[in-house]
């Protein structure tokens, strides 16, 4: 009967092996929740996730389009005033502008204005700016990784990751998805997914005005993509309650509060600037999706006030598929800038491949368990002493198997390699142990044992701690695999160290006593 007092640590240690097999195995069992930059894809027999690198997929990382000024120092009602001249000087969307009293910042998110050029405009505006970079804020680079996540989900693709990551010293979103190719990812994202409606009427002049009276920031409500009875695609939508009232009374201004009729369609225009008639036009990234009249009953409701207390209306479009598009964009909202797929770099690999890699990763880690094997028997030439380390060095694996299917991480070749690495530092520990236990003469006592597992676990400790800090910074700064390597070998030297490596010690003593006698 084993004292569970004196050998804790084995208890402890198949106690845990017992919690992984659950992580593992047991459907539904894992309850946390890690991100990374690649994305998960469940195994079928285990609760183990894959990457791309292992399941298939698409990584691309692309850098956000923009230049961005410093140290302009702009009051913040002034903010609105000052991006508005830009635009004007720089000729460029509104949108394209960012001005930002908090940061100090002035950023402009297209190519067609260069460094020098912005620097002018703000000199010409009266600012003296700092330093006039290539690339975005922090705060932007954090908004582009919300919303492209948000498109990833409202588009379907489950398993979608995004990542802001440093490569080649400037900063890029990493978006990963599972069973898609380069062209479908990047079919969903190089749409910006601007969403504005005008109202287009003829002036006193006979030239034709356009005026913009919704975008999609002045919605609450976001329908489905459907057809209603005449069979027209489109998307229900409400306003919010703020923008309602001066929706309803910028249209009644136009001249729509007694309906309208429109006799030209979205399929003839690629431009708001080519419209005439007494339209409302729903654009989706500067194309008409949608151009049509009022009917006599809404623009009753603009007239009367009603319209305000229910903001509801249907935005249709001239196909499915762009009432799919203008949901999608409505949901996920527009990216604040655009992405740079001309100076990106993206991995697609098919799942026949990543099946093919992760067979020969098992390949490679059962090569490795019998390479450390015949090393550890060829140097003790004990079964009784090399059998237990090899064991031992195994859970050690297992054990991190069941962390990494617990908290959903997502195994790639880095964490192959790190797998591996942890293999060969756990066996060298345990060489550590037994050398200094059994190199040193016959252990007569527990108390001599004790003296000396003391001395060799102040040596593996000290290791661990170098390997630790070694690998820490990797660990936070965004080198992509590198990041999932150090990750996993830092959680493995910490299993070992605390767990794996003082049940070897309790296996070793109960080994050696019972050859010697206490």
């Amino acid at each position: 009967m084993i004292d569970v007092r004196d050998n804790w640590r084995l208890v402890l240690l198949a106690i845990l092996i017992v919690l992984a097999s659950v992580a593992l195995f047991v459907p539904g069992a894992p309850a946390g929740s890690a991100d990374d930059n690649e994305v998960s894809q469940a195994d079928s027999s285990t609760n183990l996730q894959y990457g791309i690198q292992l399941s298939g997929g698409t990584r691309v990382r692309a850098p956000p389009v923009g230049i961005t000024a410093e140290e302009v120092s702009v009051p913040i009602e002034a903010e609105t005033e000052l991006a508005q001249s830009l635009a004007n000087r720089l000729d460029v969307d509104g949108i394209d502008i960012r001005v930002a009293n908090e940061s100090n910042t002035v950023e402009v998110f297209t190519k067609d204005v260069s460094q020098d050029e912005l620097r002018s405009a703000l000199e010409a505006e009266g600012y003296d700016p700092g330093e006039v970079r290539a690339g975005v804020t922090t705060q932007t680079m954090d908004e582009m990784v919300e919303r492209v996540e948000e498109k990833l989900t409202e588009s379907a693709l489950s398993g979608g990751s995004v990542q802001k990551i440093t490569l080649g010293g400037r900063q890029v979103i990493s978006i990963t998805a599972p069973d898609r190719d380069r062209s479908e990812l990047v079919d969903i994202l190089e749409e910006r997914g601007v969403v504005r409606i005008y109202g287009v009427t003829q002036a006193d002049n006979g030239t034709y005005q356009r005026v913009q009276v919704l975008n999609q920031d002045e919605f609450s409500r976001i329908g489905s993509a459907t057809t209603n009875q005449d069979g027209e695609p489109g998307v229900q939508v409400t306003i919010d309650e703020q923008s309602a009232e001066d929706f309803q009374q910028e249209m009644v201004d136009l001249g729509f509060g007694d309906g309208s009729t429109c006799s030209v369609a979205a399929a003839n225009h690629d431009s708001i600037d080519t419209i005439e008639g007494q339209c409302m036009v729903t654009t989706l990234n500067g194309n008409p999706v949608f151009v049509g009249g009022v009917e006599e009953d809404l623009g009753e409701d603009f007239r009367s006030g009603d319209f305000a207390k229910s903001p509801t209306f249907t935005m249709t479009t001239t196909s499915m598929e762009e009432a799919r598009n203008l949901e999608l964009s409505l949901k996920a909202g527009r990216l604040p800038a655009p992405l740079d797929f001309e100076n990106a770099d993206s991995l697609s690999l098919s799942p026949a491949l990543a099946d093919r890699f992760k067979t020969n990763s098992l390949i490679v880690g059962i090569l490795a368990v019998i390479a450390v094997s015949l090393v550890v028997y060829w140097r003790y030439r004990r079964p009784e002493v090399a059998a237990p380390m090899v064991v031992t060095a195994m859970s050690e694996v297992y054990l991190l198997l069941g962390f990494v299917a617990f908290v959903q991480y997502p195994l790639n070749l880095s964490h192959i390699a790190g797998f591996i690495a942890v293999i060969g530092t756990g066996v060298d520990d345990l060489v550590i142990i037994a050398d200094e236990i059994l190199q040193q003469g016959d252990v007569a006592t527990g108390r001599v044992f004790e003296s000396r597992f003391r001395k060799a676990f102040w040596v593996i400790g000290a290791a661990a701690a170098t390997t630790i800090v070694a690998m820490s910074p990797l660990t936070v700064l965004s080198l992509g695999d590198l990041s999932g390597f150090a990750i996993i070998t830092i959680v493995g030297v910490l299993i070992g160290v605390f767990i794996t490596r003082p049940a070897y010690g309790d296996i070793l003593r109960n080994l050696v006593l019972a050859r010697g006698g206490d």
